[in-house]
């Protein structure tokens, strides 16, 4: 298994038994983890902000979840993922995808990118993660 994989399903069996520590021990110290628009407070920055913000929704949700695919870069220190998000106190679930950006030189994550099978924003211009640099990171921003 790769490296990185390792990393992501470290990390998911912390968010499963809601292990701030270990959670913590997975992220660069100044880590994002990006959303798309309808949650409060976004993006989470920083480890300890995603660690205890992943054992609140254990606790509170009833949070548990489950990697469905990986897919790691052959080229560069990032990776992809399909992943369910099981809310058994809600009785729903929620599944998506996260695009992993790792530090090369300590190999932990420094980004995460998450996207949901949901529907549009109808009311957003254009549906896109919270406060994420797409300019900066070379995205396009009209159609061709």
């Amino acid at each position: 298994m790769h490296k990185h994989e390792q990393t992501i399903r470290r990390y998911f069996d912390a968010c499963n038994e809601a292990d701030f520590d270990k959670l913590v021990s997975c992220f660069t110290p100044d880590a994002v983890h990006y959303f798309p628009a309808g949650l409060p407070e976004i993006p989470w920055r920083g480890a300890e902000t995603i660690a205890a913000k992943w054992v609140w929704c254990v606790d509170t949700l009833g949070s548990q979840w489950t990697i469905e695919k990986v897919l790691v870069s052959h080229d560069s220190d990032e990776a992809v993922i399909e992943w369910t998000h099981w809310k058994s106190k809600l009785g729903t679930a929620l599944r998506g995808d996260e695009w992993y950006v790792f530090d090369k030189a300590s190999g932990l994550i420094k980004e995460i990118r998450a996207y949901y099978a949901a529907p549009a924003d109808k009311e957003a211009r254009i549906n896109e993660l919270v406060e994420f640099d797409y300019p900066g990171r070379g995205y396009h921003l009209e159609p061709r």
